[in-house]
């Protein structure tokens, strides 16, 4: 009788401390609902929050939600200790598991507050020179390893220090794990403090996989938008490890290069007579002047002289042209090909579409215009 009375003694404190934690955690539970509820209706009828950046925050990133996760955590641990014998083992087991779920509401808090740094962040033209998106990835995985260690410690009642001597044994699998992640890191570093890459630079790859614009960087991948609009995605270390270009420097700067080499048929030279100029200054009147005005010792000899100091003039008269950058114009070491008249110029236009109509109509004008200086296009039969 005792031994049966002594077990259904034993039973109804099992279902009375069962029932009492169940009251216990409902009473939470509604509690948060209803600070949810509240957080909810405040945040839709305040139309002036609405307009604010602390919507964002603590709306759209959670802040507002999970730090009043908290609190149900907060009012649970002490309950628990009114509600209970201090005494009785199941206040330690209760605690244990309460500050697992209040180290995971602070995780997400943690976090909140990170997505909405980054957020804010990203908005300012610092951001394009400094992403900062690699950097907030590497404390996240910080924050969730730590977070975890702690949570491992607080189940198996060990002090976190002595988990973290316990993996230092085993560091060279945690580095091989991830390996991309602190590459990814480092790299990212190296990239930001170096200036080497900002997002919208346009960046060409040597081996042609990545031709277009930087979009996103982050931990282990830098996104860019080809110009056929494919995506490549390229590990921010290999940017570090290998040359690539980076058309940052042109498109800040007052023009965007153009050269080419207009191949001159070498039967078509000549020595320039009198005639054969006054015949070129009729044809082409912005040579006129120019040459009239020169000794006639100086004059040029030849009409492909004459040719490239047309080029030049011409190039520096026009409107698209930046004649306050390099104008070259020289000729190369013939080839089985004729005589390569070169010509280097900058447009002022950069954007890729429009300065490749513009610099094609220039070379058009160019090469049609040869004839009239006694020259011809050397074309291979």
């Amino acid at each position: 009788m005792t031994g049966r009375f002594g077990m259904d003694e034993g039973l109804a404190g099992i279902l009375d401390s069962v029932f009492t934690t169940l009251i216990l955690l409902g009473l939470c539970i509604a509690i948060n609902w209803g600070l949810q509820s509240l957080f909810r209706w405040v945040t839709l009828r305040n139309k002036r929050l609405h307009r604010s950046n602390w919507h964002i925050v603590l709306v759209r990133r959670k802040l507002g939600y999970n730090i009043l996760l908290l609190i149900p955590g907060i009012l649970f641990y002490m309950l628990v200790s009114i509600a209970f014998n201090s005494g009785d083992p199941l206040i330690r087991t209760l605690h244990r598991f309460d500050i697992i779920y209040m180290i995971v509401v602070g995780i997400r808090i943690c976090n909140s507050i990170l997505t909405a740094f980054l957020d804010e962040y990203s908005k300012t033209d610092k951001y394009k020179s400094h992403p900062l998106q690699g950097l907030i990835q590497g404390l996240q995985v910080a924050l969730y390893f730590v977070g975890g260690i702690i949570i491992v410690a607080v189940l198996i009642d060990k002090s976190p220090a002595v988990l973290l001597t316990g993996l230092g044994a085993s560091a060279a699998v945690l580095m091989l794990v991830f390996k991309d992640s602190i590459l990814g890191f480092v790299a990212g570093v190296q990239l930001s403090q170096n200036d080497m890459i900002r997002i919208g630079d346009w960046i060409q790859m040597p081996d042609g996989s990545a031709n277009g614009n930087v979009e996103e960087i982050t931990l282990n991948t830098v996104k860019v938008r080809n110009w056929d609009n494919t995506l490549t995605m390229i590990p921010p270390y290999t940017l570090v490890t290998t040359a690539f270009k980076n058309w940052r420097g042109m498109q800040e700067s007052a023009g965007r290069r153009a050269d080419k080499s207009i191949f001159i048929d070498v039967n078509t030279l000549e020595v320039c007579t009198p005639d054969l100029i006054s015949d070129i200054c009729k044809a082409v009147p912005l040579l006129s002047g120019y040459i009239k005005s020169l000794p006639s010792e100086s004059q040029p000899t030849t009409n492909i002289q004459i040719y490239r100091l047309y080029i030049e003039l011409f190039l520096r008269s026009h409107p698209e042209v930046n004649a306050d950058l390099d104008i070259i114009v020289t000729q190369k070491e013939a080839t089985a090909y004729g005589v390569p008249v070169y010509v280097y110029f900058f447009l002022k236009d950069k954007a890729w579409a429009s300065f490749e109509r513009k610099q094609s109509d220039i070379f058009d004008h160019l090469m049609s215009i040869v004839s009239e200086f006694g020259l011809r296009i050397y074309q291979r039969p």
